[in-house]
C-alpha cells in the first residue's frame, strides 16, 4: 500500500512509501526475536552504557532529527530540538539507575534462599503515535531494551522519516543488529503479529479506541499490554492562586505542540472569584502566541497535524459556541497554507458542550466556573479519562489535599502535567493501563520470577 505524507505547515505532499509486505514484517519480527535472545544475555552494565552512547548519539544529530519532526508533523522547531534532547535525557537516567530498578530482591521464607529476579519477556511491539515522534518511541524503547527485550516499532504512517531515524540511532550507538527495528505495516499486519508468537507483549500510545482494539487482541493471545491513551485532563485554579503566574503557566499546559498531547490541561475549571480575571489574562497570552513557520525560531504555534484534525477542533469550537460558549480570541482557521487554527479560549462552557466532554487535541482553552473547592473536584472527576490533572494554589497543603482525591495517573500541584523518566507515567479509566518510565515502567515487561531454593534431603 502507498502512503503519501504531507508537509503540515504547507498542505503539499512532502513524500511517499511502500507498506511492508506481511512476509516481511514476519522476516523481521523473526529476525528481533533472535537477535533478542542473544541481547538478553548481554550484562546489564553493558546495556545501559549502549544507553550513554545512544544518548551522545542522538545529540551528535539533534539538529537534524528536530528538522524531520518538525517537516513531518509541524512541531515548532524549539519545541523539536528540546524533544530529541529529553530523549537524551531519558537514555542517561534509565542508564544510571539501571542496577537500582532492576536489582534482585532478597525474601525471607521456608527455604535456603529466595529471590525475586526480572527476566525479559521477548520482543515487545510498540506502535506510536505521531505528536511527540521521538520521544513517545525512545519512551518505550529505552525501558524495554535495558530490561533485556527486543524493540519493534510500528510508527505512525505520517512520520516514516523519523521512524528510520529512530532505528538507525540504534545502530549508530552500536546496539547489535536487529535488536532494535522498525515496521511499516498495515493494521490487518499488525494484528497478526499481536496475535502471533513473535511477539511477547504490546506497548501502544494512542487513541482510546485503538487501545481497546489492541487489548483485545492481545487479550486473547494473553499477551502483556501497557495503553497510554487520551485525556481530558483538568487544571483547578482554586481561589487563592496567583493569576499571572496560573495563566503562564495554562499558557504553558495548553499550547504546547500545538495543544496536541495527551496530557496537555484540555479544561480549565476556574473557582468563581477568580474566574474573571484569570479568564481575560488567559485570552490576553493566548492571542500573543507567534503563529507562523515551524521552522521559525520565534514560533510558537504551528499547523496541526492534517486537514482533518484541523476540521474537528473547528467543529468543536463551533458547536460549543452555538451551545453558548463565548469566544474570548481566537475562534478561526487561519487563511494561510497549511493547516493553521488560531490560538483559542473560550468562556461560559459548561460540562455539556462538546469543548468539556470530549478530548480537544488543538490550541482550544475552554474555561470552566464553579463555585468551590468541592465542585471543582467532582467536576475534574466527572469524565472517562484519567491521564492527568494539576492544581494551582498558593497553599501547598490544600493543593495536596486536593490533588489526593482527583482521579488521574498523575498530578502535579503548581505545574503542568509532565512526564519525567524518574517519575511512573500512565493513566487509569479510559486512559490507559500500566505505566511507562521510572522503576514501576522498567518493570512492566518483564518476568518478575520468585526463584527458591531448598536443601537437598
Amino acid at each position: 500500500m502507498r502512503i503519501e505524507t504531507v508537509n503540515p505547515a504547507t498542505g503539499e505532499t512532502s513524500g511517499a512509501y511502500e507498506t511492508m509486505a506481511p512476509a516481511e514484517v514476519v522476516d523481521l519480527a523473526a529476525r528481533v526475536r533472535a537477535a533478542q535472545r542473544a541481547w538478553r544475555d548481554v550484562p546489564l552494565p553493558e546495556r545501559a552504557n549502549l544507553l550513554v552512547r545512544l544518548a551522545a548519539t542522538l545529540r551528535a544529530r539533534l539538529a537534524a532529527h528536530a528538522r524531520l519532526i518538525t517537516l513531518e508533523m509541524g512541531k515548532p522547531i524549539v519545541e523539536a530540538r528540546a524533544e530529541v534532547e529529553k530523549c537524551a535525557w531519558l537514555c542517561e537516567v534509565c542508564a544510571a539507575n539501571a542496577e537500582l530498578w532492576l536489582r534482585e530482591e532478597e525474601v525471607a521464607a521456608d527455604g535456603r534462599r529466595h529471590r525475586v529476579v526480572c527476566e525479559p519477556l521477548g520482543v515487545i511491539l510498540a506502535i506510536m503515535p505521531w505528536n511527540f515522534p521521538f520521544w513517545q518511541a525512545f519512551r518505550f524503547a529505552v525501558p524495554a531494551l535495558l530490561a533485556g527485550n527486543g524493540g519493534l516499532l510500528k510508527h505512525a504512517a505520517n512520520v516514516p522519516g523519523c521512524a528510520r531515524a529512530i532505528e538507525a540511532a540504534f545502530g549508530e550507538a552500536d546496539f547489535p543488529a536487529d535488536v532494535f527495528r522498525s515496521v511499516f505495516a498495515d493494521h490487518a499486519t499488525v494484528a497478526e503479529l499481536v496475535a502471533g508468537e513473535l511477539i511477547a507483549g504490546v506497548s501502544l500510545t494512542g487513541s482510546t479506541e485503538a487501545g481497546v482494539h489492541i487489548a483485545e487482541t492481545a487479550g486473547r493471545a494473553l499477551k502483556k499490554v501497557v495503553l497510554e491513551l487520551g485525556g481530558s485532563d483538568p487544571f483547578i485554579v482554586l481561589d487563592d492562586a496567583d493569576v499571572e503566574f496560573t495563566a503562564r503557566e495554562a499558557v504553558r499546559g495548553r499550547f504546547l505542540n500545538a495543544g496536541q498531547s495527551c496530557i496537555a490541561a484540555k479544561r480549565f475549571i476556574v473557582v468563581a472569584p477568580l474566574a474573571a480575571p484569570f479568564t481575560t489574562r488567559l485570552g490576553e497570552l493566548a492571542a500573543q502566541l507567534v503563529v507562523g513557520d515551524p521552522f521559525d525560531e520565534s514560533t510558537r504555534i504551528g499547523p496541526l497535524v492534517s486537514a482533518a484534525a484541523r476540521a474537528e477542533i473547528a467543529e468543536q469550537v463551533a458547536d460549543s459556541l452555538a451551545a453558548g460558549a463565548r469566544l474570548v480570541t481566537g475562534g478561526q482557521v487561519l487563511d494561510r497554507p497549511g493547516f493553521y487554527y488560531a490560538p483559542t479560549v473560550l468562556s461560559g462552557v459548561t460540562p455539556a458542550m462538546r469543548a468539556a466532554r470530549e478530548e480537544l487535541f488543538g490550541p482550544v482553552a475552554p474555561v470552566l466556573v464553579v463555585p468551590d473547592e468541592a465542585a471543582a473536584i467532582a467536576l475534574a472527576n466527572a469524565t472517562d479519562f484519567g491521564l492527568g490533572a494539576s492544581v494551582w494554589t498558593r497553599d501547598l497543603a490544600r493543593g495536596e489535599r486536593v490533588a489526593s482525591r482527583l482521579e488521574a495517573g498523575a498530578v502535579f500541584v503548581n505545574s503542568i502535567v509532565k512526564s519525567d523518566p524518574r517519575l511512573p507515567f500512565g493513566g487509569i479509566k479510559r486512559s490507559g493501563l500500566g505505566r511507562e518510565l521510572s522503576r514501576e515502567g522498567l518493570r512492566e515487561f518483564v518476568n518478575i520470577k520468585a526463584l527458591s531454593v531448598y536443601d537437598h534431603g
